[in-house]
């Protein structure tokens, strides 16, 4: 496989930094991440991001059908071109894809190395999607990663480890070091696997609520969770007596609740 550098010489392409993009090259790398998207032949794939294709190779080459979502214009035309068997080329906006219905399937896989600026509204797209997306793998931000298969009680845990901990088994998979990507970027990075659970490890009677219960308290997070919770206007008047019927010490701070006790919150609000 021709490195990122040369491919992009030969289109007359240069990265385009306010998109993020970096590009990845080693094929042992790409091939391991694809290893663990765990695809059957035949099986389709939303990869969102392609840039030029390296990872889409190594896609393809497990026998599944790629379907590659990418908004710049130049990357589409560049892989359109390449013509490779299997793979469909969306012009779109990653953040902003109905993973399902692009993959014309119910249940689906979704990877990408994701821009840093846009990892998070993917990924709460991913929650959104939750009953579309069985499996996610992203390459990101080494220290997003981080926070995403944090365990409660440390600073990294914090609102996305616990959205996505309700569904996802969450496990860091792969380090990067910013000297494997073209151009570096200033910071490492990492791949992370997101296993959809058989089912949520807890129940919730809102999802929405959920993530409302789970934002506030992580909102001020020096402040003790009764503070935090009671300076949100919906539900501020409710959480003395909510903390209460969980069984939840207000004087505790958001990083030190588990899934469970989120969900416990959430349901006491009801």
């Amino acid at each position: 496989m021709a490195h990122a550098r040369e491919v992009l010489k030969r289109l007359g392409l240069r990265p385009k930094d306010s998109w993020g993009q970096n590009f990845l090259s080693d094929e042992s790398v790409l091939d391991e991440i694809a290893s663990h998207c765990a695809l059957s032949p035949g099986e389709v794939v939303v990869e969102l991001g392609p840039g030029l294709g390296s990872l889409t190779r190594a896609l393809l080459a497990t026998g599944a059908k790629v379907v590659a979502v990418e908004r710049d214009r130049d990357m589409v035309a560049a892989l359109e071109g390449m013509q490779l068997p299997g793979l469909t080329v969306v012009a779109g906006n990653a953040a902003e894809t109905d993973f399902a219905k692009v993959a014309g399937v119910s249940d689906v896989v979704v990877c990408g190395n994701l821009p840093y600026h846009l990892s998070s509204s993917i990924l709460f797209e991913v929650i959104d999607q939750a009953a579309a997306v069985k499996r996610g793998v992203f390459t990101l931000q080494a220290e997003v990663v981080n926070r995403l298969a944090a365990a409660p009680g440390g600073r990294e845990y914090g609102l996305l480890s616990v959205l996505l901990g309700l569904r996802y088994e969450v496990e860091k998979v792969m380090s990067l070091p910013a000297s494997y990507f073209h151009p570096p970027p200033k910071v490492d990075s990492a791949v992370v696997v997101l296993e959809r659970r058989p089912q949520a490890v807890a129940e919730v009677t809102s999802e929405a609520r959920f993530r409302q219960v789970v934002k506030a308290a992580f909102a001020h997070r020096r402040k003790t969770l009764s503070n935090s919770l009671k300076a949100d206007g919906a539900l501020g008047e409710r959480a003395v007596e909510a903390l209460a019927r969980a069984g939840i010490d207000g004087k505790r701070r958001a990083e030190t609740l588990s899934v469970l006790e989120f969900a416990a919150l959430e349901r006491a609000f009801g």
